[in-house]
């Protein structure tokens, strides 16, 4: 493995590492970064590299959030461990949705909306939504500040709108977050419950992933997807603590202009390079 090809998967894992946990794309991100980052592999294994890599992020969360995700500490008392343990049962619960959908259509929709125009229009869209939903939320009180208040029926609602991540664009952390909130949740505990819902759902697409594409790896995708996984581990760690501290400051207003400006450059970049 050359310098060069080095330095794409470095590139490729921080932008992983950021955009998984930030309400903005990482397939708007990815889709752009593709077209200048051409990494010397197989179509096949670029396809389950860019989900496998996500297992870098994941780790982060675990690591960060072990305590708290983690039911058998001996540092909880009892009260506390079946509050850890209600909390895993609302995850699941919440995955159902998207897990039911993706995998019976997960091919079709990858092929139908896998394209820089639905991937600029929900940019577009889900910024133009994070800006309405933080005005709405000046004029009215958050209800959910603690997963205590959380109830399984708002876990399986939010877990109904992951289904829209499906489409190329959403972003999965925003999807869940922009539910979450717009079901009464702080932007705290819609954040947290986002990464959360992450951990089965990138575990889950990532075996996927590798079921399909197979284990026999060269030396040279070994290494692409050891680097691409500890980059991601290292950037997701600050990104989530930054996304974390910033949001106890500032809303998601922020986020949703960004997205809208991603999604004007990627439509201009296609319609005037391609």
């Amino acid at each position: 493995m050359n310098f060069i090809e080095i330095l794409k998967v470095v590139i490729i894992g921080i932008i992983q590492g950021i955009t998984e946990w930030l309400p903005v794309s990482s397939t708007g991100h990815m889709i752009l970064a593709d077209e200048f980052i051409k990494l010397n592999v197989s179509p096949e294994f670029k396809e389950m590299f860019l989900v496998v890599i996500q297992l870098g992020s994941i780790m982060a969360v675990l690591v960060l959030y072990f305590h708290k995700l983690n039911p058998f500490s001996p540092k909880k008392n009892m009260t506390e461990k079946k509050e850890t343990i209600s909390l895993w049962l609302k995850v699941f619960v919440a995955i159902v949705p998207a897990a039911i959908i993706g995998f019976l259509f997960d091919d079709l929709l990858n092929l139908l909306f896998y394209n820089y125009q639905t991937v600029s229009i929900t940019l577009i869209l889900y910024g133009i939504l994070f800006i309405i939903l933080e005005n709405r939320n000046k004029r009215s009180n958050q209800k959910i500040n603690s997963f205590s208040q959380f109830n399984y029926k708002t876990a399986l609602f939010i877990g109904t709108f992951q289904v829209l991540a499906l489409i190329p664009g959403t972003s999965r952390s925003g999807a869940t977050i922009l539910g979450a909130m717009f079901l009464g949740a702080s932007r705290y505990i819609a954040a947290e419950f986002s990464f959360f819902l992450a951990i089965p759902v990138m575990f889950g697409a990532s075996a996927l992933k590798l079921i399909k594409f197979g284990l026999e790896f060269s030396n040279f995708e070994w290494g692409i997807l050891i680097i691409g996984m500890v980059v991601a581990f290292v950037v997701s760690v600050f990104a989530i603590k930054f996304l974390m501290g910033y949001i106890k400051k500032n809303d998601f207003k922020a986020f949703g202009f960004y997205r809208i400006i991603l999604g004007i450059i990627v439509i201009l970049y296609f319609i005037i390079f391609k």
